[in-house]
């Protein structure tokens, strides 16, 4: 299936299942903001525990907290978002759409990788065991040519990014031979910068009401909650504070779906270091977060870093785990080494000490944080998209199954009985009653087992659970599992050991 098409076929399947709406489609919708469905809701949240017990409970120096979404407004002054959270915009004269002026040229440089990419893999291809790539990349004279342009547009592109040359980002475009998507011309219009956060206002009247923002990332609840946190845990450096939560971006050209949205969620930790150590941390978690990605068994090779050429002013390294969606790698987790910047920035707009009294060293010290921040709804679309398979089984036919891992999938079983009628209705609900104490389950009954069986292919439900008339004479029920369809014979006293080795946290957060 082509990526585009695998694309619509994911969207069209979020909304079937219940996972993701349009929001407020009665009303023809709203661009770019959309709703969890009954399934979405339960997936998005099962993400986000997992996330919370792999950074919060699973380590005894990691607290975490729910900060407000208002902010006194001085804060997004000090963070350096007021002035300088913008980014680069240019519209197309022909389609009237507008783009990022960086996706634009860092889409044109994945394009040419991934034309290395496909050399080299037929290369591989051909050569087999005798394939030596560290060799082919020196000595290929399309690989040597298409990595001189890669390098040649990253030297630029870091250029105008950090000098902040507008008409430099245009020429780039235009050199490149950057054509707009929808229309396919190059007529552009110069490159221009847009400030990304929502302002509303705080008060009972227009004349006294103060100025706010929605806030554009969750970090800085945790920054201005530092010291309080500090205290009142009595934490010891190194030490970290995590929250998940709602941010607001303005995103003028928000799309593909829910990886790119104005009202997001974050799920953020930042990580309080001593000065100095901050190289051996950012090691540190660069390794640790991937293993949390790959615990979920997405495949390994969907993952890659990508090192970032533009440094934020106060950083000293950052990194992205970039993820393989169907429409390329993207951006699905940040890590960033933030240096002292924060709490040195509100510490002078707020004129309150925000240091850490260190016992060992007999001194005060400003610590360094290194920060994780994934998208919850970037992590969703990651999962479910890998998740979405077409199957061919053995009589011909097809059948569409959503293979989410199991401890995520919004219901773990689903519990049948074979037929409406000489009580295994009953039996069916007595086991439901007894499993949703320990798990989300669901009961159904219409339709032939089989069409309930493809039903919860579909929906992502691990296991289907079938109440027969055996049932009634043995106790035992047949349990079939998702991905293998493979069927047995066990004892509904059994089910729950069964269900539970499947979807514990602790089996799968152990595979890190």
């Amino acid at each position: 299936m082509a990526n585009e098409d695998k694309f619509k076929k994911v969207i069209s399947h979020a909304k079937e299942y219940g996972y993701v709406f349009q929001s407020s489609e009665i009303y023809d919708g709203l661009s770019a903001v959309y709703d969890y469905a009954q399934n979405g809701a339960e997936l998005k949240k099962n993400i986000r525990d997992y996330w919370w017990k792999a950074m919060v409970q699973m380590h005894d120096n990691i607290v975490g907290i729910d900060a407000a979404i208002f902010m006194h407004p001085t804060t997004w002054k000090a963070s350096g978002h007021v002035d300088a959270f913008n980014d680069p915009l240019i519209d197309n004269k022909d389609s009237k759409k507008r783009y990022r002026a960086d996706v634009l040229v860092e889409e044109h440089r994945e394009k040419i990788l991934q034309k290395i990419n496909k050399d080299i893999a037929k290369a591989q291809k051909r050569f087999g065991d005798a394939f030596n790539e560290e060799e082919f990349r020196a000595t290929n004279g399309n690989v040597l040519r298409r990595q001189k342009q890669i390098d040649d547009i990253t030297t630029e592109l870091t250029r105008v990014q950090e000098e902040n040359d507008l008409a430099g980002f245009k020429q780039l475009i235009l050199d490149l031979e950057i054509v707009c998507p929808v229309s396919g011309s190059k007529n552009w219009t110069d490159v221009k910068q847009f400030n990304l956060m929502f302002g509303t206002k705080l008060g009972a009247s227009a004349e006294s009401a103060m100025d706010l923002y929605l806030r554009p990332e969750t970090a800085q609840g945790i920054f201005v909650n530092f010291l309080n946190v500090q205290k009142t845990g009595r934490m010891k450096i190194p030490f970290g504070i995590a929250q998940t939560g709602k941010a607001f971006r303005n995103e003028i050209v928000a799309r593909q779906f829910i990886f790119r949205m104005r009202e997001f969620e974050q799920m953020e930790m930042q990580f309080f270091i001593k000065p100095g150590t901050q190289k051996e941390w950012f090691d540190y978690w660069k390794e640790t977060r991937l293993k949390w990605h790959k615990s979920l068994g997405l495949g390994e090779d969907n993952y890659r870093f990508h090192d970032h050429e533009k440094l934020a002013h106060y950083a000293d390294a950052a990194t992205d785990i970039e993820f393989n969606f169907p429409f390329g790698f993207k951006e699905l987790e940040g890590i960033h080494s933030r240096t002292d910047f924060d709490l040195k920035q509100h510490e002078e707009y707020s004129g309150k000490k925000l240091q850490y009294f260190d016992h060992e060293e007999n001194a005060s010290y400003t610590p360094y944080v290194l920060e994780t921040s994934i998208g919850l709804d970037r992590m969703f679309l990651a999962v479910f998209s890998n998740s979405l398979e077409e199957e061919e089984l053995e009589d011909g036919k097809t059948r569409t199954v959503l293979k989410l891992p199991a401890v995520l999938a919004p219901a773990k079983a689903a519990i049948f009985p074979l037929v409406k009628k000489d009580g295994l209705p009953e039996v069916a609900k007595e086991i439901v009653d007894d499993l949703k104490w320990d798990f989300n389950v669901i009961y159904e009954e219409k339709d032939t087992v089989g069409k309930r069986y493809r039903r919860q292919d579909a929906a992502g439900t691990p296991f289907c659970i079938t109440v027969d008339h055996d049932t009634l004479e043995d106790n035992t029920v047949t349990i079939r599992h998702r991905d293998t369809m493979d069927q047995k014979r066990v004892k509904i006293e059994d089910l729950k050991a069964i269900i539970k080795a499947e979807v514990d946290v602790k089996h799968w957060l152990m595979k890190m």
